[in-house]
Formats: C-alpha cells, sequence, structure tokens
C-alpha cells in the first residue's frame, strides 16, 4: 500500500549528526546530489530542512522522509545528544506534508547499510572470514560514538540500535586509569563516548597533558589527530595512541556482547581519515586481548568503514526492506 502511494514520489533522506547534517533526494531510485549543512550555522533542525528544501525547489516535492539522527529515538522524536536540535516526525509531517516520516538512530542507518557494503567500502583489521548468519555489529567514533547491531534472519535482518556509547568507560592499563580518574573528577560519570569521540579526544589530550605536566597549545580534535599522526606533538602522539587502542578495548566488549561473529564495523568521521594509523595502532591488540576469550575473538573480522555516504545506503536499505521507493 505504501509503495503504491508513493511510486514515482520523491523521498527525502537526511543523516543528521552533532556537528553536519547531510541531505539528498531520492528519485526514481536515484539518489541525487549530496548536500552538506553545518549545524552550526542553523538554530533548528527545521530551519536546516526548510533551506535545503527552499534549494531544490526546483525538484520534485518530496512526499516521503527517512531520517536517520545521533540520539535516542522515542515515540518519534529525537533530542540531539551533541547539539540543542530536536527532530520530530509528527512535527515534519505538519510542516511540510509529507505522507510519512520514519525517524531512525543514525548508527541504525550504519547498521542497515552493513550488508550492502562491499570490499571497495571497508579496510579490514584483522581477523579472518565472516560466519554466515552471525550478527554484525557498528560502532563509530565521531561527534559522539555510536553502536548498532544486524542480525540477519531469513528474508532480511533485524536491525537494533544503541546507546552502548554511553556505557561506563574501563581502562586497559595503570596509565588509562589515570586518565579516566582525571576525566571522573571532571565529568563524574566517564562514558566510553567521553574518550572516544572528537570531544573525547579533547579529553585524552588535556588529561595526558595534566597527568604528564605539559603545557602544549590548545587543539581541537583534528589537529590532535594530524599532530599525533605527523609526530610533531608527543601528547598529541600519546592522545590518538591511547584512543585507537581503547576502541579496540570497547570494539572487543562489544563482539562479546552481541556474539559479533559476522564483523565488527567502525564508522565515524575520525578514523577514515587515518586508515594506515589505525591498521598500525595497539587497536587489534587490544580488541583480542580478553583473557580466557581471545581465542574466541582472533578469527573475527573488524572492518574500518570508507564510504562517507554509509548513512545513505543503510537508509535506502531499509526503504527497501519495508516497500518504498
Amino acid at each position: 500500500m505504501i509503495k503504491a502511494a508513493l511510486e514515482g514520489r520523491a523521498a527525502l533522506l537526511a543523516d543528521v549528526g552533532g556537528t553536519n547534517a547531510r541531505f539528498a533526494l531520492l528519485t526514481d531510485g536515484k539518489l541525487g546530489a549530496i548536500t552538506h549543512m553545518a549545524v552550526n550555522d542553523y538554530a533548528t533542525f527545521q530551519e536546516a530542512l526548510a533551506a535545503y528544501l527552499g534549494a531544490s525547489a526546483k525538484a520534485e516535492r518530496p512526499a516521503y522522509a527517512i531520517l536517520a539522527a545521533s540520539g535516542a529515538v522515542e515515540n518519534g522524536r529525537c533530542a540531539l545528544t551533541n547539539n540543542s536540535w530536536i527532530v520530530d516526525a509528527e512535527e515534519l509531517r505538519g510542516t511540510h506534508g509529507f505522507s510519512i516520516v520514519r525517524l531512525i538512530n543514525d548508527f541504525e542507518a550504519v547498521a542497515w547499510a552493513l550488508p550492502r557494503l562491499g570490499p571497495r567500502s571497508l579496510l579490514q583489521l584483522g581477523g579472518r572470514q565472516q560466519v554466515p548468519g552471525a550478527p554484525l555489529a557498528a560502532i563509530g567514533p565521531g561527534t559522539g560514538l555510536g553502536m548498532a547491531v544486524s542480525i540477519p534472519r531469513p528474508g532480511g535482518e533485524i536491525v537494533l540500535a544503541s546507546e552502548g556509547g554511553h556505557a561506563t568507560m574501563a581502562g586497559g592499563s595503570l596509565r588509562e586509569d589515570a586518565v579516566i580518574e582525571h576525566l571522573r573528577r571532571r565529568f563524574g560519570h566517564v562514558s566510553a563516548e567521553r574518550a572516544l569521540s572528537g570531544a573525547g579526544l579533547e579529553n585524552l589530550y588535556d588529561a595526558l597533558a595534566s597527568i604528564d605536566g605539559a603545557t602544549p597549545p590548545k587543539r581541537r580534535a583534528a589537529d590532535i589527530t594530524r599532530a599525533g599522526v605527523e609526530g610533531t606533538c608527543p601528547i598529541s602522539r600519546a592522545t590518538i595512541g591511547m584512543f585507537c587502542a581503547m576502541l579496540g578495548s570497547v570494539a572487543g566488549n562489544l563482539a562479546l556482547a552481541l556474539n559479533a561473529r559476522g564483523g565488527i564495523f567502525i564508522g565515524g568521521g575520525i578514523l577514515r581519515h587515518i586508515p594506515e594509523y589505525l591498521a598500525a595502532s595497539e587497536f587489534r591488540r587490544r580488541f583480542e586481548e580478553k583473557g580466557r576469550l581471545r581465542r574466541f575473538l582472533e578469527p573475527i573480522p573488524a572492518y574500518l568503514i570508507l564510504d562517507d555516504d554509509v548513512a545513505f545506503v543503510g537508509l535506502r536499505n531499509l526503504m527497501e526492506v519495508e516497500g518504498i521507493g
């Protein structure tokens, strides 16, 4: 019924993150150009969407909207975790006249993409082959730390969103314990996201500088990553090293919790720019370093997702699964 009602009509696809919102129109099965809009340029999501639709006025007005947003979705509403925007499906239907609005978590969209990602979209980080029919898990440090899981079943898959990025972060060494204690004094609860995100990189950098009695210049996440990879700043180098090691521990925990022998897939915008560094880092050692369960984890493949538009792959897959478009 939905497919028949919307056949030949355009659909709005959007990936709404803490830093950027990206929009595209899907018409007759073809995805148009993806437009990037900075969150800080607009007071509300409605303003950003209105600006995008206004700029796309010559195109057919979309009848359907499927949106991925970086936060927990409850009753068709998402208050984004890392900015003040609110995305409300009912409000969008009333304001823009969409026949249907589907709102999901942003990493749920990534999980919908996992079965569709080919070798060119992935860099394998150790492990062996995927186990057919086993769960696949996505984790991604970006503005926040996203997680989701795809569970294969006959005729499709079940995708579950997760807020596991806000679970408590555990240290894997005395030095990491000292960093977490430093962050605990600052934040109280120290989640994985407090260390494994853009802001997390800055948190680690500040903590390591304080612990080591160093006074490096104030740096943003992108500058820390650049200086660390280039080796021009010892604190930056130590920061990205710890970042990759901690991510390995958290990704290994996720693989154990979900029995994710279909693979662990790393998304987000930070590590996609430094694939060689990640591959050579402590990530894989820490992924497998789980005592008696090391042999269980050794064959599980981990992958870095290289496709910047992976969320749109997932949104299209979800539309097909639900018989739309």
